[in-house]
C-alpha cells in the first residue's frame, strides 16, 4: 500500500510534468492546458469586474433609480472592503489546497461558490441580496484566484524561459473578461435595472464553469498534489477554530463594532496582521531551506511596493467610478455612456499590450529588467498617472474630456503590466516548496490591503480637494518606486538566484 497521502505527487512525478510542459507548444507557444486555466479565470472576470462595474452606483444611487440610497462615502468604503475581502479569502483558498484538498479542487468548488454569490445579487432584494452575494463571491473568487495562479505555476519549470510570457498570455484572459463584464452588466443595468446586470454576471460564471469541466481532465496530476498536509487528528480542531470565528463575527455585528461605515477599516486591520502573521510562519517553518528563507525576505519589499501600487490602481472601482459620474464628460453624439463602462478601457489596453509585453520579455529573455526594477518602474509610473488628474482638477460638472481618461489609463495599465502578471509569476519562483500556493495567497495580500486602502482613501476625495488628493498620493508613489529601484542589488542578494 502506498504512503503517498491523498492527491499528493512524488518528486519524480513532478519532474516529469515538468518536461511534458516544457515540450508542449499547443496554445500559442504555451502548455495546452493554460487555455482550460485561461478560460475559467476570464469568466470570472467578467463575472468579477461585471458586477463590481455596477455595485458602487448601485449602493449610492436613489432608490428612486433603482439603488440602495447610501451615503457615497459609506458605499465606496463599503466596495473597497468587498474587494480587500476578495483577496484576502485568498488565505482560506490556499490554505485548503495546501493542506486539505489540492488546487485544483478548491478552484472548482470556488467556482460553484461565485456563480451563487451573484445568483443571490440577482434574485434577491435589497441589503439581504447584497450581504450573502457578497460574502461568496468574495469567498469563492478569493478560493479561485490564488488556486489559478497556482495551477498555471504548475505548467511551468522553474527556469523555462516561456513562464513570464505565460502568465501575460493567463493575464489576457483575465482582462478578456474585465473588458467584457462592464460593457455587458452596464448595458443591462442602464435599460433594463440593477438586478438583470448581477443576472448576466451569474451566467458567465456559469459558461465558465461549464468549460472548466470538460477541460480539467487534461490538468498534470500534479494539481492535485498536497504540499503540506493536515494530520486528520487536527481536522476537528481546525472546525471549531473556523465555526467560533464565524460566531464572532456575527456577534461583532450585532453589537455594532462591525459596521458599514468602518468596513474598510477592520479589512486593513485583518489584512496586516494576516500580512504579518503569514510571512512569520513561513520564515520560522522548519520545513523550508536557507535559500527558500531567503527568497521569502527578498520579497518583503516587492509585496510594499504591491501594497503601494494597488491602493492606487484599484480606486478605477471606488474614486474613478464616481470621478466618471460627476466629473467626466461620457456624452457621445448625444448619446451618455454608461459609467461602467469606463472600466472597460483599462482592459482594452490590457488586450492590446499584453502580448507585446510578452513578446518583449521573450525576446529579451535573460536580458530583461530584474523583477524588482519592473516593481519599481510598475509603482512610480502608477504615480504619474494620478499626477495626470491635475491639470482638470477643479474643473465643472461633467468637464473632464473622455480622452483625457483613456489617457491616463493608458498610463494605468502599463504600471500593471510591469507589476501585476510579474508579481504573479515571482511568487510562484519565489515560494518554498512547502507554501506554493500560500505564497501566492501572500501576493494577494499586497492586493487585499491595496484595495481595502482605496477604499478608505476614497472618503477622502471630493471634487474640492482634487489637487491635494492626487498630488500626494501619486507623489507617495513615486517616491516609494524610486526607493525600490535604488535597493535592487540587496533585494536580488535575498532573492537568491531569482530574478
Amino acid at each position: 500500500m502506498s504512503t503517498e497521502p491523498e492527491g499528493s505527487v512524488t518528486p519524480a512525478s513532478a519532474a516529469n510534468a515538468a518536461t511534458a510542459a516544457s515540450e508542449d507548444h499547443s496554445f500559442f507557444g504555451q502548455p495546452r492546458p493554460l487555455a482550460t486555466v485561461f478560460g475559467v479565470e476570464m469568466w470570472e472576470r467578467f463575472s468579477f469586474y461585471g458586477m463590481q462595474g455596477i455595485l458602487l452606483i448601485y449602493l449610492y444611487f436613489a432608490v428612486s433609480e433603482g439603488g440602495l440610497g447610501m451615503p457615497q462615502a459609506t458605499a465606496a468604503g463599503i466596495v473597497g472592503a468587498y474587494g480587500g475581502a476578495v483577496y484576502l479569502s485568498t488565505i482560506l483558498g490556499a490554505w485548503l489546497a495546501d493542506r486539505v484538498f489540492g488546487s485544483e479542487r478548491v478552484l472548482f468548488v470556488s467556482a460553484i461558490v461565485i456563480m451563487c454569490g451573484h445568483l443571490a445579487l440577482a434574485l434577491l432584494p435589497g441589503f439581504s441580496g447584497v450581504i450573502v452575494g457578497l460574502i461568496m463571491v468574495a469567498i469563492g473568487s478569493g478560493g479561485l484566484k490564488a488556486n489559478a495562479t497556482s495551477v498555471v505555476g504548475t505548467l511551468y519549470s522553474t527556469d523555462d524561459p516561456r513562464r513570464d510570457a505565460g502568465f501575460s498570455i493567463f493575464y489576457l484572459g483575465i482582462n478578456l473578461g474585465g473588458f467584457l463584464g462592464p460593457i455587458i452588466t452596464g448595458l443591462l443595468q442602464s435599460t433594463l435595472g440593477f438586478h438583470w446586470g448581477f443576472g448576466i454576471a451569474a451566467v458567465g460564471m456559469a459558461i465558465g464553469l461549464t468549460q472548466y469541466s470538460f477541460g480539467r481532465k487534461r490538468l498534470p496530476e500534479i494539481v492535485h498534489h498536497v504540499p503540506n498536509p493536515l494530520p486528520r487528528e487536527r481536522r476537528p480542531l481546525v472546525i471549531g477554530i473556523a465555526v467560533a470565528a464565524v460566531l464572532l463575527v456575527f456577534a461583532l455585528v450585532l453589537l455594532g463594532i462591525i459596521r458599514a461605515e468602518n468596513l474598510a477599516l477592520i479589512v486593513i486591520m485583518l489584512t496586516i496582521a494576516a500580512a504579518i502573521a503569514y510571512f512569520s510562519v513561513i520564515l520560522s517553518s522548519k520545513k523550508i531551506s536557507a535559500t527558500e528563507r531567503s527568497r521569502v525576505f527578498g520579497f518583503i519589499p516587492l509585496f510594499i511596493a504591491s501594497v503601494a501600487f494597488w491602493s492606487l490602481y484599484q480606486q478605477q472601482f471606488t474614486v474613478l467610478t464616481i470621478y466618471s459620474d460627476e466629473q467626466l464628460n461620457r456624452t457621445l453624439f448625444g448619446w451618455t455612456m454608461p459609467i461602467s463602462w469606463v472600466q472597460s478601457i483599462n482592459p482594452v489596453f490590457i488586450i492590446v499590450l499584453s502580448g507585446v509585453f510578452a513578446a518583449i520579455w521573450t525576446k529579451l529573455g535573460t536580458r530583461q529588467p530584474s523583477t524588482p526594477v519592473k516593481f519599481a518602474l510598475g509603482t512610480a509610473i502608477m504615480g504619474v498617472g494620478f499626477l495626470l488628474f491635475l491639470p482638470f482638477a477643479g474643473g465643472a460638472a461633467n468637464s473632464t474630456p473622455l480622452l483625457a481618461i483613456v489617457g491616463i489609463l493608458l498610463v494605468f495599465t502599463i504600471a500593471e503590466l510591469l507589476l501585476s502578471p510579474v508579481g504573479l509569476s515571482v511568487a510562484t519562483k519565489l515560494a518554498p516548496q512547502a507554501f506554493t500556493t500560500q505564497m501566492v495567497a501572500l501576493f494577494f495580500l499586497s492586493v487585499a490591503l491595496g484595495t481595502a486602502i482605496s477604499g478608505q482613501l476614497a472618503g477622502l476625495y471630493s471634487s474640492e480637494n482634487e489637487v491635494a488628493y492626487f498630488g500626494i498620493l501619486g507623489g507617495i508613489a513615486i517616491l516609494l518606486g524610486a526607493l525600490l529601484a535604488l535597493f535592487t542589488k540587496p533585494v536580488l542578494r535575498l532573492m537568491a538566484g531569482v530574478r
